[in-house]
């Protein structure tokens, strides 16, 4: 029963991670497109098109983002990861039960002398 709780807080955390992550990569696309559009009104083009400027903005916030927010894309891919190996060990216990095996255990290391 204690497994469901910390399942939840787990899959939690990988959504909190990942949308972290989303979140501020678009928030760079968002304020590059704002400074190119201010640089190009300031520098005199009164027509400079503001998809031009996200467009700009989305090429420069890529490689960008990838630096700045390496602890956070850090932070997501392993919970990620853990959440992909949990699946996995679910998944071959599972399988195990369906082939009628026993399940393998975590706990249960223990070796029995053919008794």
């Amino acid at each position: 029963m204690s497994e469901a709780p910390r399942g939840k807080t787990a899959r939690s955390r990988v959504v909190v991670d990942v949308v972290v992550y989303a979140v501020a990569r678009l928030l760079l696309v968002a304020v590059l497109s704002a400074a190119i559009y201010g640089i190009g009104r300031l520098v005199g083009v009164t027509e400079f098109p503001l998809v031009v400027a996200v467009l700009f903005a989305l090429i420069i916030a890529m490689p960008l983002g990838i630096w700045l927010f390496s602890p956070l894309r850090r932070r997501a891919t392993d919970a990620l990861a853990v959440a992909g190996e949990r699946r996995r060990t679910e998944r071959d216990r599972l399988r195990a039960r369906l082939r009628g095996e026993p399940a393998p255990d975590e706990g249960s290391d223990e070796v029995v002398d053919g008794e």
